[in-house]
């Protein structure tokens, strides 16, 4: 499947619109990388463990958008973006949607 953020895909015709697609994940932290965390702050540096839930949480909200384009039989998406909200103290929604089309 090809992603793109922009409008279209360079030497690519988009032939047909299919439509937003979008795929979304929710993901809390748990206590034990909340105490890590906290170590961390103490000292400074990136926490680790908050940067690969994030990263898995994004991954997972990519596949579950291309898998709703894959049932409209696209074959590429543009326009793609990425929104996160918090959904309640220590939880996290991360979702992914873009424009699901044809190219040739």
């Amino acid at each position: 499947m090809i992603m793109a953020t922009s409008h279209e895909i360079p030497g690519k015709k988009i032939v047909k619109t299919l439509g937003v697609v979008k795929g979304n994940t929710i993901r809390a932290r748990h206590i034990g990388r909340d105490i890590m965390a906290l170590l961390r702050h103490m000292v400074g540096g990136e926490v680790t463990d908050y940067t690969k839930m994030m990263a898995e949480s994004r991954e997972q909200a990519i596949d579950r958008m291309i898998q709703e384009a894959d049932k409209l039989g696209a074959n590429a998406l543009v326009s793609v973006r990425f929104s996160t909200s918090f959904i309640m103290s220590g939880a996290a929604e991360i979702l992914a949607y873009g424009t699901a089309v044809v190219v040739e």
